[in-house]
């Protein structure tokens, strides 16, 4: 009888130890994180190759890292998006070409009052690493495009977000009646000065290094030629300053609605992550346009400007509204996905892409018969690779 009780004791002892350890092992978490890194090139290589062409070596670096804490009744999630990527073409100028760059940012935090409903706020923040120049092949300067924080685009919303997990998937659907959003076409007066002076000394071949002083940035940055105004131009809005002279800012702040949809899944060596965000402000940025003549002379001016200056409305002709498309119901769209298989344990297919559309940025075209044609447009780029990566 002893060893019979013995023996039921050990055994009942054995399956608490063991249901103990299984459900350890079987607890859910609060932390884990995901991703996937690479490095994807790619190279071209003529020799008397009669149907033309150039040798050529391109890379993308590239990184999606996801963070996610889930316990009780609290969630927190932060996403990193990376992407560098550069091609050397064997020509004899432009060699070095910037095709990819972007880092984009995001964090929410929610507490949830319902299953799967959060109540969530959400700060994000999107930009570029280096500059963008529109490459002319040639020997003229390639005019700078783009920086990092010119542009760049910060969000802090609140809402409601819906959250579900399911064999291996995890869906988010998020709404924001009450988003800012903080659009910037910034760069340092360092940068500025570095690269105005290397388009003025482009821009004419006798010109030195000994030419270029204080005096002369001075004189550029007051005939408005400068760095700063190129980028704000693109990428800011303008203004007009006390003496009627048109300046730019290089920064616009606006509230309106925000949504978000991402999914996240992954299959053994598979996994796909895409996120799609929408925002459209409440404001709509429109200004009312006059021609105002004197006798002795024509010029437009804006509502403000007639009223500051006291000048007679009975002389002004309404032109209408200066619109550049930022108003309720246009949205932002900003769209990525990234396709990866891992194989061999350290190599990996991706396909990324990115399509974003920006109301009020406009992009030049050159048409058919050569005239250049400014407009709001598509912005698409893809990006199908072989190369090193892992996945977690």
């Amino acid at each position: 009888m002893k060893k019979i009780l013995s023996l039921l004791a050990c055994t009942l002892f054995a399956a608490f130890t063991f249901a103990q350890e299984a459900t350890t092992e079987e607890a859910p978490k609060p932390w884990k994180v995901s991703g996937v890194v690479g490095l994807n090139a790619n190279a071209t290589g003529l020799w008397n190759w009669a149907a033309g062409g150039k040798n050529t070596v391109a890379g993308v670096a590239f990184g999606k890292v996801r963070l996610l804490y889930q316990e009780n009744n609290l969630a927190w999630e932060s996403n990193l998006d990376i992407e560098y990527g550069l091609n050397w073409i064997d020509q004899k100028f432009d060699k070095l070409q910037k095709t990819s760059d972007h880092l984009k940012f995001d964090t929410k935090f929610g507490w949830e009052f319902h299953p799967t409903w959060f109540l969530t706020a959400q700060a994000a923040f999107q930009t570029q690493m280096t500059l963008g120049r529109t490459y002319t092949g040639d020997e003229t300067y390639d005019a700078i495009n783009s920086a990092i924080l010119a542009p760049s685009y910060t969000d802090i919303s609140v809402g409601i977000d819906w959250k579900k997990s399911v064999k291996g998937a995890d869906f988010s659907i998020y709404l924001s009646p009450v988003a800012g959003r903080i659009s910037t076409a910034y760069i340092s007066d360092k940068w500025n000065k570095r690269y105005t002076r290397e388009a003025w000394l482009a821009a004419d071949p006798t010109r030195s290094e000994s030419d270029w002083n204080a005096t002369v940035y001075d004189a550029i940055k007051e005939s408005n030629l400068d760095l700063h105004s190129q980028l704000r131009e693109a990428n800011g809005t303008w203004i007009y300053d006390d003496r009627n002279v048109k300046q730019y800012r290089n920064y616009t702040a606006e509230l309106g609605l925000n949504f978000k949809a991402t999914v996240n899944y992954t299959y053994k060596d598979l996994k796909l992550a895409t996120a799609v965000t929408l925002f459209t402000p409440y404001k709509w940025d429109k200004v009312q346009m006059y021609e105002y003549d004197n006798g002795t002379e024509v010029a437009n001016y804006t509502l403000a400007q007639m009223q500051d200056n006291k000048y007679d409305m009975s002389k002004a002709t309404f032109l209408g509204y200066r619109d550049n498309n930022r108003r309720f119901g246009n949205f932002d769209v900003d769209w990525t996905v990234m396709i990866s298989y891992q194989f061999l344990k350290c190599l990996n297919v991706t396909l990324s892409t990115d399509l974003k559309y920006i109301n009020g940025l406009k992009i030049d075209k050159e048409l058919a018969d050569g005239t250049i044609s400014s407009a709001e447009r598509v912005q698409f780029m893809g990006v199908l690779g072989l190369g090193i990566g892992y996945s977690f």
